[in-house]
């Protein structure tokens, strides 16, 4: 069955000087405020698209990555996961580097990397980041 999960933005103002909440509305966890000076400044207490992007990307890989383990009998003990998008105005997004450090019983470093490299390609925020450069740091701790 098809899901659909939904996130609105009020923005008041032009895009320098003004401001903006998104509000996750399929969640109900809250909304969160969104400036330009956030996104290609400071964060100052404030979110930007390419965090919210930086977080679905590195849930995903690691939810892509545990299941690719789990089905290959070498089920995760943890994954940690981040995502670091980087935003050039200008230019726009111009990578995304994914870091993860497995606790994975029963599976080698090669094992543990091809694995992460699988999930790198095979999850769908990836996936729907394809015009973006993606790169992949992957060991076992």
């Amino acid at each position: 069955m098809a899901t659909k999960r939904s996130a609105h933005t009020l923005w008041e103002g032009d895009l320098l000087a003004g401001n903006g909440v998104v509000a996750f509305g399929s969640s109900g966890i809250g909304s969160l405020p969104v400036s330009w000076p956030s996104r290609a400044e400071q964060a100052d207490g404030r979110t930007s698209p390419e965090e919210l992007i930086a977080a679905a990307h590195s849930s995903c890989f690691s939810m892509a990555l545990a299941n690719a383990l789990t089905e290959a009998g070498t089920p995760p003990r943890e994954l940690v996961t981040s995502a670091d998008v980087t935003f050039q105005p200008g230019d726009g997004i111009t990578g995304i580097h994914l870091t993860v450090k497995g606790t994975v019983p029963g599976i080698g470093d090669l094992a543990f990397v091809a694995a992460a490299e699988d999930a790198k390609a095979g999850c769908p925020v990836s996936q729907a980041l394809a015009g973006t450069t993606i790169t992949l740091s992957a060991e076992l701790g």
